[in-house]
């Protein structure tokens, strides 16, 4: 240990509490905690309850900085957004060594989804539906974070959300609690590894407990009100996964649950985070969470933070609503000793599994950040996986021909142009919530396709638009360093430019959407169009005659009717990455074959959402492939159905399936049955398919969707080969949580489906005895 005073932990280690190989048998840690809080005065206790933001400090300064003297009183328990290994071993220096019983700090940052070598935006990464790929890219993650000191990560975010104007559907998995289950199984695995024993594994905080994707009207932070069964059978799920999977932290959502701000919900943290899941992890609020609660209107900041304490948070973050009056709240009989201790010990367990208390500086390699972080082999994977969650949405022949060959993939000669506000930006590619990342280290989509087609083709670039044509409403979208340099031009001399560069071209590659902080945390929108100056731009390159290919850019399902009907291709790339503009080319050229499968449901109509496959049938459904049908559930200025239903994505090559094979036609509660179906690739391209396996329970003592998925399987197939692809059916799939939230499995007649999306499906029947 390096220590140059003795402190507690030096004294524990001599007298057997703590050993070099930092033992984490249960009975350990607790000898251990225990002699750590028997030294502890209330102040120092609460101290590690707090958790402020460090603000800017250079390294060689971090003793001058304003939150040194806190640490050296012992009143902080971790930092968070503080970047760089030596900054870092230089605060935790501080901690160590100043402090009176010197209790390693733990250091937190908002690796979403990826640290500098960036992964494609989460919403991006679930249309992968390859769950070792998810877990690989978060244990790089892990691995590039834990060498530049952070031993914690505010991720994943499992947040279910049906409405595409919520920005933050960017930062989550998607509509599917099955699917997000899996997704943050497999995250938490990624960046924990076994047991967070060695030092490139790092503290997932799975987030925002509970239902923060359900805000009314999409609007960030906004009020949530649903019923508990609808709760559990529809945004809970991923929540639990997590715990299952092992999950270190939780962080409570800003949003209310039944009238009472999650961060003060007793029956949420400890009913059933701690009762009813078992989790026996910390749970830390979102940013200045405990301090919001004022402005919910239920006290002021001892009153708030002493329902957040009561109710089961332990950590507070930045609101210093803890430090500043919970000291007053046990004095005063409001909180008792009992539950400051509780919370106290969970961060001190925290920092234990950690290793934190056998090396304080297991995170403070100085020799790592150049062996680790954004590495060659580290960028590989992210293009791999980049191109993975690309979705082809539509790829048709340039002419409309239905018989004339698709415009993708193209052979990379001649004259390509490449058009569009996002075509030649670094700073944009990869995404929202990308903190830790380098920015102008990412290649635009225009200089990653001029390396690739180097000898062989000419890239040509014009801007062609302003990526919105009011400048304010840009200036708000391209905060945090993502500025697209407003052009001063008027709109036709940018669009000028740009059909002087078209009309020379062989090929257009339109690169339009959104900008990266159109999408994200505070950037809910209510049009979900491609905005306005671009779809004019776009308009203008369809009138050239060339074929145009329209790679979009997005953190969000939009409302692309007009392109659907009018642009012979789309491929939706979200935001990709640090390696996404030559993902984009392996794309367009062939070397890959896109095979990512949508993860939310693209309407067609703002007026539509919210809009997602697994909804109930009302009392007068609409039958399938009607509209209008009078005194049915339906629209008079548009259909029901989706542009493009979850579940969705095209190939290169094409697949058929034949009809279900049920092994039987009924099961009992002790049984299975299988389901299997023949996938042939009937294309000529090699390619990837996602078989999704959906569910209906026909009749149950509470109504249910009209189909749920309950598996799928991502297969490969060359072409002409077939694959015989079995899903096993057992009651446990059957359950739902019932009106009295038990959860079960009721006996009656069940609907199998299985397709290449969510519409798309064979169906076959089976009884539940």
């Amino acid at each position: 240990m390096i220590y140059k005073k003795l402190s507690l932990s030096v004294l524990l280690f001599a007298a057997g509490f703590l050993t070099a190989s930092a033992q984490k048998s249960p009975q350990d840690m607790d000898r251990f905690i225990d002699a750590l809080m028997n030294k502890m005065t209330l102040e120092e206790k609460i101290g590690q309850l707090n958790l402020p933001v460090t603000g800017e400090i250079t390294t060689g300064q971090a003793k001058s900085s304003d939150i040194a003297a806190k640490i050296k009183k012992g009143e902080v328990g971790g930092l968070f957004n503080l970047k760089g290994v030596e900054k870092i071993r230089e605060v935790q220096k501080q901690a160590v060594e100043d402090s009176r019983l010197g209790i390693p700090l733990l250091f937190g940052m908002d690796v979403i989804h990826g640290y500098e070598t960036m992964f494609p935006i989460p919403l991006g990464l679930s249309c992968t539906w390859d769950m070792t790929a998810i877990e690989e890219s978060a244990r790089i993650a892990a691995v590039e974070a834990s060498a530049d000191g952070i031993s914690w990560t505010f991720s994943p975010m499992v947040d279910i959300s049906r409405d595409p104007r919520w920005g933050r559907v960017s930062e989550g998995s998607g509509e599917d609690p099955f699917l997000g289950a899996m997704i943050a199984e497999a995250m938490v695995r990624g960046y924990q590894g076994k047991n967070m024993e060695r030092n490139d594994e790092i503290m997932a905080c799975v987030k925002h407990f509970a239902l923060y994707g359900a805000g009314e009207a999409g609007r960030d932070y906004n009020t949530v009100d649903m019923s508990r069964q609808r709760m559990f059978n529809d945004y809970m799920l991923p929540y639990e996964a997590a715990v299952e999977a092992g999950v270190g932290s939780v962080m409570a959502s800003f949003n209310e649950v039944d009238g009472i701000p999650a961060t003060a919900n007793k029956w949420l943290m400890t009913d059933i985070l701690r009762g009813q899941w078992g989790f026996n992890g910390f749970v830390v609020t979102d940013y200045t969470g405990i301090s919001e609660m004022i402005d919910h209107g239920i006290g002021d900041l001892q009153t708030v933070s002493a329902r957040a304490i009561n109710a089961g948070v332990d950590m507070d973050m930045v609101s210093e609503g803890f430090v500043g009056t919970l000291k007053k709240s046990v004095q005063e009989g409001k909180v008792s000793m009992e539950t400051l201790n509780t919370a106290c010990r969970r961060i001190l367990e925290a920092k234990y599994k950690l290793g934190l208390f056998d090396n304080p500086y297991k995170y403070c390699d100085p020799k790592r950040p150049a062996r680790d972080i954004f590495t060659k082999a580290h960028r590989d994977a992210a293009r791999r996986i980049a191109a993975e969650s690309f979705v082809l949405l539509k790829n048709d022949s340039p002419d409309g021909n239905p018989n004339g060959n698709p415009l993708l993939p193209f052979n990379p000669k001649g004259n390509i142009a490449v058009i569009g506000p996002l075509a030649n930006s670094r700073s944009n590619m990869p995404g929202t919530w990308s903190v830790a990342a380098v920015l102008d280290r990412c290649p635009s989509l225009v200089e990653g396709l001029k390396e690739m087609t180097a000898g062989k083709a000419n890239i040509m670039y014009a801007k062609g638009s302003n990526l919105i044509s009011d400048a304010s409403y840009e200036e708000r979208a391209t905060m945090f360093g993502r500025s697209l340099n407003r052009d001063n031009r008027t709109d036709q001399q940018l669009l000028d430019e740009a059909l002087n560069v078209a009309r020379r071209s062989d090929i257009i590659i339109a690169a339009l959407g959104e900008s990266s902080e159109m999408s994200g945390e505070s950037s809910s929108r209510t049009d979900l169009n491609i905005p306005d100056v671009q779809q004019n731009l776009l308009k203008e390159l369809l009138k050239t005659g060339k074929p145009v290919v329209l790679v979009l850019f997005t953190g969000r399902p939009l409302t692309l009717n007009w392109e659907q009907e009018h642009v012979p291709a789309i491929l939706n790339v979200w935001f990709g990455g640090s390696e996404a503009a030559y993902a984009i080319g392996d794309a367009l050229f062939g070397y890959i074959n896109p095979g990512g499968k949508l993860t939310m449901t693209f309407p067609k109509n703002v007026g539509q959402i919210p809009l997602y496959y697994a909804h109930k049938n009302t009392g007068r459904p609409l039958k399938e492939g009607k509209w209008l049908e009078k005194f049915r559930s339906n629209y008079l200025d548009v259909d029901n159905d989706p542009l493009y239903p979850f579940g969705y994505g095209l190939s290169y090559t094409t697949f058929s399936y034949s009809d279900i094979d049920l092994s039987h036609s009924s099961m009992d509660m002790n049984g299975s049955l299988t389901a299997a179906v023949e996938v042939t690739n009937t294309g000529t391209w090699p390619g990837s398919e996602v078989v999704q396996l959906y569910i209906r329970d026909v009749v149950g003592s509470s109504t249910r969707p009209v189909k749920e998925l309950k598996g799928f399987q991502k297969i490969f197939l060359e072409p002409g080969e077939m694959k015989i692809v079995r899903f096993k059916i057992a009651p446990e799939m059957l359950r739902y949580y019932n009106y009295d939230l038990q959860l079960v499995a009721e006996p009656g007649d069940f609907e199998v489906m299985i397709g290449t999306n969510s519409r798309d499906v064979k169906t076959a029947k089976f009884t539940l005895n």
